[in-house]
């Protein structure tokens, strides 16, 4: 399983390729923000994922770095 994420918007999906994670990621975040216009909250939710506007263009924050984690699950939790 692959798992596509958008750090900057919090907007994750998943497949079992990673070319179609990808794909299905661009269509949540584009339903996310459609969904976001409608509510009157796109604005909003940009300015506070550290985007900003320079002249017609939407620049997204610069990510500093990304890393994947392994934790390993409490006893309770990892017999499910």
């Amino acid at each position: 399983m692959f798992v596509a994420h958008t750090p900057e918007l919090d907007v994750s999906s998943c497949a079992t390729t990673k070319a179609k994670a990808l794909e299905n990621l661009q269509e949540a975040v584009r339903l996310f923000l459609e969904e976001a216009e409608k509510a009157g909250s796109l604005v909003q939710i940009l300015k506070e994922a550290g985007f900003s506007r320079r002249q017609q263009t939407l620049v997204g924050p610069r990510l500093i770095q990304t890393k994947r984690i392994t934790m390993p699950l409490p006893s309770a939790h990892a017999q499910a």
